[in-house]
């Protein structure tokens, strides 16, 4: 089934939902928000971070990873039905993206939106080899690749910064 979009910048229909392949790979409707649908599928991404947080890390990269491994198959069949590489509508790439981000983080809201900015900086700035992945691999490996390589940067960005943030409370309490 070919959809016909006529850029890959309009909006899909939300009878697309109705598709559970294409309901996954839209973020659950969050990639059919008209104004900077990346950031709605991060922000779709949080609840279900939330419902992860108290896995033992090995337990919840295991889920990440399945989560991962789901969005390469919808978001390739979805693209591939929108008749276009990546559509901007296709945000399950971002919810992964920000849950590998979130592996291992501190608990608290500073965290949550701290790992949400930092993932979404290094997803759109897209540093090597994230943008050479995105243009080099094709289908639904191609979509999720990029944004797992921007997930790994905010992930030691992140990383770091509560481990400075733990020094510093250490200082301030002696």
């Amino acid at each position: 089934m070919k959809l016909d979009w006529h850029t890959p910048h309009d909006i899909p229909s939300a009878a697309m939902l109705r598709h559970p392949v294409h309901c996954i790979s839209l973020g659950l409707g969050a990639g059919l928000s008209p104004w900077a649908p990346g950031t709605a599928g991060t922000l779709a991404a949080i609840p279900l971070y939330l419902l992860l947080q108290p896995l033992a890390v090995p337990a919840y990269l295991a889920v990440a990873a399945a989560l991962f491994l789901l969005g390469v198959w919808t978001c390739g069949r979805t693209a591939a039905a929108l008749g276009v590489k990546d559509h901007r509508a296709i945000v399950w790439d971002e919810v992964a993206g920000y849950l590998f981000t979130m592996t291992a983080a501190p608990p608290g809201w500073i965290w949550v939106a701290t790992g949400f900015f930092l993932f979404r900086f290094f997803d759109v700035v897209k540093p090597w080899p994230a943008a050479a992945a995105d243009r080099a691999v094709a289908g639904g490996l191609g979509i999720m690749l990029d944004d797992l390589v921007a997930a790994v940067y905010a992930s030691v960005v992140l990383q770091a910064a509560a481990w400075l943030a733990g020094r510093y409370l250490e200082g301030v309490s002696m």
